[in-house]
Parts: C-alpha cells; structure tokens; sequence
C-alpha cells in the first residue's frame, strides 16, 4: 500500500462558485485540499473542520463573531447548529487542508 496521497492525480471538484476542493475518503475521513476565492457564494455550515490554511487569508463569520486566519493558522470548529459559520476570503484566493469525519 501506498501511505502518499497524490493531490496532483486527483481532479478538481467544484460544488459551489468560487470553491474548489480534491479530496481523498478512507475508513470514514476524509482529507481535502479546498482553494476558496471571493467569489464564493455566501453560504451557512454546520459542518465541524479542523484544518491549516496554507496560502492566502480569510475570515470565518459566526453567529456573533469574526475571526481571521492567515497563512500558518490551524482552525478547529465544532460541528452543530451553535457553531454554524460562513466563510470569506478577504483577497484574491485562500488555500486550506481539511481533515473531517464522514
């Protein structure tokens, strides 16, 4: 067995505009590399994430907060309707790595 993941033999997904996204599914995870731009349609998620930004910046709007995240940052949000959020890239294109239970 080959332990690499290969994100250059993956194509690119694109579920909603201005987001793109290669991911890799094993026994119930599933690791994606997502390059978001600001032209991503505003949209809510209840999904959890841990993930690392690793090219550009955005914001992560929540019910009563923002946060920002820059190249470098690691981010950890719970799943459920009390940590629903919306993302923003806030210049040009951000490129971060997800690693999320099915």
């Amino acid at each position: 067995m080959d332990y690499r993941i290969d994100f250059g033999s993956i194509g690119w997904e694109s579920p909603i505009t201005g987001m793109r996204q290669k991911a890799f599914v094993h026994e119930g995870k599933r690791l994606r590399l997502v390059e978001y731009s600001n032209e991503m349609e505003p949209h809510w998620c209840e999904r959890g994430h841990f993930g690392y930004v690793l090219e550009g910046e955005l914001e992560i709007v929540f019910e009563t907060v923002t946060h920002q995240y820059r190249k470098g940052d690691g981010l950890f949000i719970p799943a459920g309707k009390e940590h629903r959020h919306m993302g923003k890239v806030t210049a040009g294109t951000a490129l971060v790595i997800f690693v999320e239970d099915l």
